[in-house]
């Protein structure tokens, strides 16, 4: 057990130290080097939990991904109404992905250009999850009589492609604006969707 622990710290510091090293250098400049040095653990031991720096990062973006699903997943899972959870969701997705790359000078499709097919085939399925999720809070409202009939996975697919404008990958958080510009905007864009969806 104390292995498994170990290895998963291991890896997360790794990953930490990706997320540091790319604000720094960008990810054509850093070097399975220089996070074996942040980490403080030798080169050979980086590729005992990665097969590539390309392999590293994309881990990275997951990793970020991950928790956006876990908070999803969790405001989904509570008591409250559902066009509240809906609302609470768009922040969700909008607002973690900032805060885990606010620190970043570039967006990250210019970041990762070079990962780009790999990256935007990620992006579709994390999107598919997010939505999955979604939809059944919009399934939850409609037997609750709340929103409208229809068809709820796609109704999840607008509220998703609906607010990716505002996410960090194509702009900077720097060009997206500030984080309470981003809130707002997101609460706006998610008030019209929701009009759309509610018996109201």
């Amino acid at each position: 057990m104390r292995a498994s622990v170990q290895t998963k710290e291991v890896r997360d510091a790794i990953l930490d130290a990706t997320d540091l090293l790319l604000s720094r250098y960008g990810y054509k400049k850093m070097t399975i080097d220089d996070l074996a040095r942040e980490v403080g653990i030798g080169k050979g031991s980086v590729y005992l939990h990665f097969s590539s720096k390309e392999e590293i990062v994309l881990s990275h973006i997951d990793r970020i991904v991950d928790r956006v699903k876990e908070d999803l997943e969790k405001i989904a899972a509570s008591k409250a109404p559902p066009e509240e959870k809906l609302r609470e969701m768009v922040l969700s997705r909008v607002l973690i992905r900032f805060d885990n790359v606010q620190h970043y000078t570039e967006s990250i499709d210019e970041l990762l250009s070079s990962l780009r097919a790999k990256v935007i085939e990620r992006r579709k399925q994390y999107f598919r999850e997010e939505a999955e999720i979604f939809a059944g809070v919009i399934k939850e409202g409609q037997k609750a009589g709340e929103f409208a009939k229809g068809d709820a996975d796609e109704f999840a697919r607008i509220f998703v492609t609906s607010t990716n404008s505002l996410l960090p990958a194509g702009l900077s958080t720097q060009e997206l604006g500030e984080r309470s510009h981003v809130r707002k905007k997101a609460l706006a864009v998610c008030g019209l969707l929701l009009k759309g969806l509610t018996n109201k």
